[in-house]
């Protein structure tokens, strides 16, 4: 259909030009509302905010209106988490405590110290460096760089909250009446008579769940910009955040971690950058672990129960179009405290994976830097109160997935790495990465020799005895004894003095069952028919018949 020209119009246009400023009354109200909802207002809501005075506010200060709210619904629409919201928090987080930029020198520094690094290690270890240059990353930089990971980990957690809040907050609008207006900042009789608040739900969902993945975004953010202040290098969390696997170093984390510790800075540079080398080495050539050990996180995260009742419980009582009041809510544990029985065993996966890529780190980085740092044990004692403590990871995990990242077995698995490198040699310590299937337990963990035996096929020696062995089976043979003999003790017809029968005690006749035999029966008991048959034998020719005649007897010896 061609264009009509519009006689009204000097610049030209058409009529639908004039039905677009009739729909919207000249002041744009709904258009916005259009993008804020995704999709048509309903007409009463409109015409409500239009009697409101919403309508005739100016022109400028509606677009900033709308400009806010698009920067709070920014983001991927599909997703629970607002990533942009996310990255953006958690650089304002950084940039407010101080986030210089790396300058040129000290990027050189950060390679040559990775070089030496990597040239300790290749004495020690059959894994290759990785062929991505090392970085040196500013905490803005590692955010930026570690990112998509942390989306991985809590998008299932994010989908989750955002459906609970928005559940809350529609339930709260469903609930409302005249009375409650004041909670929406509506005042009184300022809606049409009659006006159904509930049916104001069903329009606002798109828009809640909006605001759900940016608050939740926020919460990322502020979570991600404080461990990006106090991590040291790019996998000390213990998962492989920065892609690809590279040595990363924040070297203004590392000068803060050296403060303090009476070592010189370069060594602690040194030890650390081992240490993150060591573990890159390992993500690089074991190429199932990182995705195991990110699945195992999500496992968790998707099988979280959000406490709902909480949530609803924050939202009753606060504004819905306040956005600061709203982040307040999300800011406590929104998680059910008892993990259910999928997170414990996902839990229980996740920890020893993790106490074996540390285990086996500590035992690598140990035999790295012997004879060349001279303060290493100092070094790693540091590293384990740190790691011991509720470091920077653990409050981020327990925050954004209520996840405790604390391995209870590090120790236990350095030793199992050692005694396996000493039993057979160092390739075959790194072979057992080879396949998710074979790497140790748990139990192997708790049995490092059993381990080993079963890896070398050697049988495994019985524990020497000793003194306490001794005395522990002293003590049982004595419990047996006792045990025994009061059982004695409780046996019928026997006396107080655990001896003869009394004297008019009844005796078991010679031909009764012997005790323990399951057709023994009392004597006298009338039910045995063999006993019937002997009671009549002793009487003789005493028995009658059942009519009263004599009982016939059996031929005698001289008829047969």
């Amino acid at each position: 259909m061609p264009d009509v020209p519009n006689p009204m119009n000097p610049y030209g246009g058409r009529d639908d030009d004039d039905r677009d400023e009739n729909r919207n009354n000249g002041d744009g109200l709904e258009d916005m509302l259009r993008n804020l909802m995704g999709g048509a207002p309903d007409a009463g809501m409109v015409d409500a905010l239009r009697q409101m005075g919403l309508g005739n506010i100016d022109p400028a200060q509606l677009g900033m209106m709308q400009a806010q709210f698009q920067a709070m619904m920014s983001g991927d629409t599909g997703s629970a988490l607002n990533e942009r919201m996310a990255g953006d928090v958690a650089r304002r987080v950084v940039a407010a405590e101080g986030d210089p930029s790396v300058p040129a020198s000290t990027q050189s520094d950060v390679a040559q110290v990775a070089q030496v690094a990597n040239l300790w290690l290749d004495a020690v270890t059959d894994f290759a460096a990785p062929s991505a240059r090392p970085r040196a990353l500013s905490r803005s930089e590692w955010i930026e760089a570690t990112m998509p990971t942390w989306r991985k980990v809590v998008e299932p957690v994010a989908t989750g909250v955002g459906n609970a809040v928005s559940d809350a907050m529609m339930k709260q609008l469903g609930q409302m009446d005249a009375g409650d207006l004041s909670q929406l900042g509506i005042p009184e009789g300022m809606l049409p008579a009659g006006f159904d608040i509930s049916s104001l739900s069903s329009q606002m969902t798109p828009m809640l769940k909006q605001m759900s993945s940016s608050m939740f975004g926020m919460q990322v953010g502020q979570a991600i910009g404080a461990l990006a202040g106090e991590t040291v290098t790019g996998t000390e969390v213990g998962l492989p955040l920065v892609t690809p696997n590279a040595v990363t170093i924040l070297p203004g984390n590392v000068a803060s971690f050296a403060d303090g510790l009476g070592v010189d800075a370069g060594e602690v540079h040194l030890y650390l950058a081992v240490r993150e080398a060591a573990r890159v080495r390992l993500y690089e050539r074991v190429p199932w672990l990182g995705a195991a050990l990110i699945a195992a996180v999500q496992s968790y995260a998707g099988d979280i129960r959000i406490d709902t009742e909480a949530i609803e419980e924050k939202v009753r009582d606060i504004d819905p179009s306040d956005a600061e009041a709203m982040q307040e809510a999300l800011a406590g544990n929104l998680f059910s405290p008892e993990p259910s029985p999928e997170q414990k065993r996902a839990l229980a996966h996740l920890e020893t994976l993790l106490a074996l890529v540390e285990g086996w780190v500590d035992v690598v980085t140990d035999e790295a830097v012997r004879g060349h740092l001279p303060n290493a044990a100092a070094l790693s004692e540091a590293v384990r109160r740190r790691r011991a403590s509720a470091g920077p990871a653990e409050k981020t995990f327990s925050s954004l997935v209520g996840l405790e990242m604390r391995p209870r077995q590090m120790r236990e698995a350095a030793d199992l790495w050692r005694k396996l490198a000493e039993a057979t040699d160092a390739a075959t310590r790194d072979e057992a990465w080879g396949h998710p299937d074979f790497i140790p337990t748990a139990d192997d963990i708790a049995d490092p020799e059993n381990y080993i035996a079963k890896r070398t096929g050697a049988e495994v020696a019985e524990p020497e005895r000793d003194a306490m062995d001794d005395e522990l089976e002293a003590l049982l043979t004595q419990g047996r004894a006792e045990w025994d003999a009061d059982r004695a003790d409780d046996a019928p017809g026997a006396s107080e003095s655990g001896g003869a029968p009394q004297a008019g005690s009844e005796t078991p006749d010679s031909g009764d069952a012997k005790a323990g035999d399951p057709d023994a029966r009392p004597s006298g008991d009338a039910s045995d028919p063999r006993h019937g048959a002997a009671e009549n034998r002793s009487e003789g020719d005493d028995d009658k018949d059942d009519d009263g005649d004599d009982a016939p007897s059996g031929p005698s010896d001289s008829e047969k």
